[in-house]
This record gives structure tokens, C-alpha cells and sequence, in this order.
């Protein structure tokens, strides 16, 4: 009965009608679209009146899972200390999601690789993450050399599963060299690709910033990539209209230091690993 309300008071038909299903019709998707947008922006409004002080209140974070594991264990607890007032509520998925329900008004801002597209999205960029080489130990590869792309067979390639945007980050660099070459497996996550290579079914490009929670394995050692290294740019989107530009930034601030400390962790394991051996 709303619906049929509102079809009289826009002078146009949202709905067809058919036996056993409805679906929207084309100016309904429109309207639909563009009401997303409004509940946005009403969303903001009232964020607007309500948060004053810098990361008060709840705050709907949006982030990957190849970022998740490996940033938020280090962030939560100094934004606890730094920021009691605010109520954090975290949503792990994939980017495409999260960039869809960023739009809707669903999260405030999302932690992502960049670029994030999108005509009503800003975005910040906080840190640039390099990617590893990971390969089993027994690798004839040496530990200390750099390596590049026609280093390793691409056919042995692991990677995340379809949708994951680190997959397909991977393949691009990769297609750099061999544009033919193919991902041979497809994992759920980073800890499943990473069991994959310590017990010999292959290798992969790993996060820099995963390196220090991923790598603790003595079956896998990790190599560095010639110059210029592959990498992705870390940041935070939101919506242009969200008036809580400076919580964003002071989120930033945080996020970026947890990821140098992961790095530093991962540098500081690796040379005492070296060293032992020595």
C-alpha cells in the first residue's frame, strides 16, 4: 500500500507486477538510487549535529580482509586509549561491498587498497604496502637476492579467490611479464594461501604488512622483489558529503602508525632469523 502511495504521488509506476514476483521498473531503480543517496545525506546531517568532539560516538568502519588481521590488532587498543568515547563497529568483506554500502550510508568510511571509484567518494591515502615473494624454504631461490617477475613460474602462482582486489593486483604486476600466466589455486584467505606454500603447493605475493603475522613459519621464506618493488596504497574513503573529515584523518593517523609497527616487527624478526643462522 506505501509503495502503491508513493507510485500516486510521483505519477509513475516503481513496480511491475507480475504473477508470483515484482521487480522494480527502470524509473524505480532511478528513484531507488537516488533515495539511497538522500538517506545518506540525512545520515550525515544528523552526524553532523552530533559529533563534535574528534572520534566520539559510533563510528561504522568498513575494511578488507587483507588488511583487517594484520592492522586492526594494533589499532584498536591505542584508539580505545586515545579515543574512550568512541564506539567502533567494524564490517570485514570485500571491497565492492564495502564501497557499495559506503554509498548507501551503511558504513562511514572504509580502510581499502586504492583507488576506490566513485563520483561521491574521497579518499586518503596512509601508507604504501610492498609485496613479498613467498616461497617454501627448501626454494633454490636465495634468501637475500632480489627477485623479479620471470624469477618464479607463474603457474605455481596462489592467490586469493575472485573478488578479493589483492588478487587481482597480483595478476597485473604478474601480467607484467606473462600476460598468459594463470593463477593455478584460489584461497579464502591469506593464512589458507600461506599454509598452501609452507607445505610446497606454490608460491605467492604477500603484503608486506601481513608478513610478520603470515611468515612465523619456518617452512616459508620471504624475498623481496627488484625495484621498482610492487606495491598498493593503503587509504580511507568516505563519502564527500560526510561532515567527519576530521575523524577520518585522525583514524588515519592511527591506522598508519599500527601498520609501520607491524613492518617494523616483521624487519626486526627477520634480522634476528638471519642472524641465528649466521
Amino acid at each position: 500500500m506505501q509503495v502503491r502511495e508513493l507510485e500516486r504521488e510521483i505519477g509513475a509506476e516503481l513496480v511491475e507486477r507480475r504473477t508470483g514476483e515484482i521487480a522494480l521498473s527502470e524509473i524505480g531503480v532511478e528513484v531507488s538510487r537516488r533515495a539511497e543517496h538522500i538517506l545518506a545525506a540525512t545520515r550525515d546531517l544528523v552526524d553532523f549535529a552530533r559529533h563534535r568532539d574528534v572520534l566520539s560516538g559510533k563510528l561504522r568502519l568498513g575494511i578488507i580482509p587483507t588488511l583487517a588481521p594484520y592492522i586492526l590488532p594494533s589499532a584498536l587498543p591505542e584508539l580505545q586509549k586515545s579515543h574512550p568515547l568512541l564506539r567502533l563497529e567494524v564490517r570485514e568483506t570485500q571491497t565492492k561491498i564495502l564501497l557499495e554500502e559506503l554509498v548507501a550510508g551503511e558504513l562511514d568510511t572504509v580502510l581499502l587498497a586504492l583507488p576506490a571509484d566513485g563520483a561521491d567518494i574521497e579518499t586518503l591515502a596512509l601508507f604504501q604496502d610492498q609485496f613479498l615473494l613467498a616461497v617454501p624454504a627448501s626454494d633454490p631461490l636465495p634468501a637475500l637476492r632480489r627477485v623479479a617477475v620471470e624469477d618464479f613460474d607463474q603457474r605455481r602462482l596462489i592467490l586469493l579467490e575472485e573478488g578479493h582486489c589483492l588478487r587481482d593486483q597480483a595478476l597485473a604486476f604478474c601480467g607484467t611479464a606473462n600476460s598468459d600466466a594463470q593463477a593455478s589455486l584460489g584461497a579464502t584467505s591469506l593464512a589458507t594461501v600461506m599454509q598452501m606454500v609452507a607445505n610446497g603447493y606454490g608460491v605467492t605475493l604477500l603484503p608486506e604488512v601481513a608478513a610478520e603475522l603470515e611468515a612465523r613459519d619456518g617452512r616459508v621464506k620471504l624475498l623481496r622483489f627488484v625495484e621498482p618493488q610492487p606495491a598498493r596504497i593503503v587509504g580511507l574513503a568516505w563519502r564527500r558529503t560526510s561532515p567527519r573529515k576530521r575523524d577520518f584523518a585522525a583514524l588515519g593517523e592511527i591506522v598508519a602508525e599500527a601498520a609501520s609497527r607491524a613492518t617494523r616487527r616483521k624487519i626486526s624478526r627477520g634480522t634476528s632469523r638471519r642472524q641465528a643462522r649466521a
